[in-house]
């Protein structure tokens, strides 16, 4: 367990780290491309202006961390958890993200666009102004995310969970949407459905 330490400015790229427990950790502009982690977790880090580009995570959790201009291209997040963490005018595309928890997060103006992110989990998370067009976000969990000004025009939805404010609130000029989705889309638009 690590707490309090100050990786500002390291050289940590392609190091590999296995059941690693960090609290509290700067790594401010340190350079961790190419790192390698599997079942580490990252509590209350500050990863502004890191650079985690070509880095690989399995199973590792990054809980209320700060990703503040990092760049996190052509990184690979396998059943990751980024819960209750912010990000702001980060680097992504292209990035690699499957079986990922993103509640509570904060990724308000990410650009994702034609990102994949089926079956990921955006539950209460803060997505307003997103660039999701044209994204794959089927089976997606959005319940409760807040989308306004959300772009996802031409994203596909299919199989995704959305509430009523989310269908008024985000762009969704052609969106592709199951018959589910369309039904409850004209409703909170106001439409009687009989």
């Amino acid at each position: 367990m690590e707490t309090g330490e100050d990786y500002t400015d390291a050289d940590l790229h392609e190091q590999v780290w296995e059941q690693r427990h960090f609290t509290a950790c700067a790594f401010t502009e340190a350079d961790l491309r190419g790192v390698s982690t599997t079942g580490c977790t990252f509590t209350d880090c500050d990863f502004t202006r890191v650079d985690l580009g070509e880095s690989v995570h399995a199973s590792s959790a990054f809980r209320s961390c700060s990703f503040d201009r990092a760049t996190l291209t052509d990184s690979r997040f396998s059943g990751c958890t980024f819960l209750g963490s912010t990000f702001l005018d980060c680097r992504w595309i292209p990035v690699s993200l499957s079986d990922t928890d993103f509640t509570l997060a904060s990724l308000s103006g990410a650009a994702l666009r034609r990102t994949t992110l089926a079956g990921l989990r955006f539950r209460e998370a803060n997505l307003v102004d997103a660039d999701l067009r044209e994204a794959d976000l089927r089976g997606a969990d959005l319940t409760g995310a807040r989308l306004t000004g959300a772009k996802l025009t031409g994203a596909d939805l299919r199989g995704a969970r959305l509430d009523a404010d989310g269908l008024v609130q985000a762009q969704l000029r052609g969106a592709k949407v199951d018959l589910d989705t369309a039904i409850a889309f004209a409703a909170a638009h106001g439409l009687v459905i009989s």
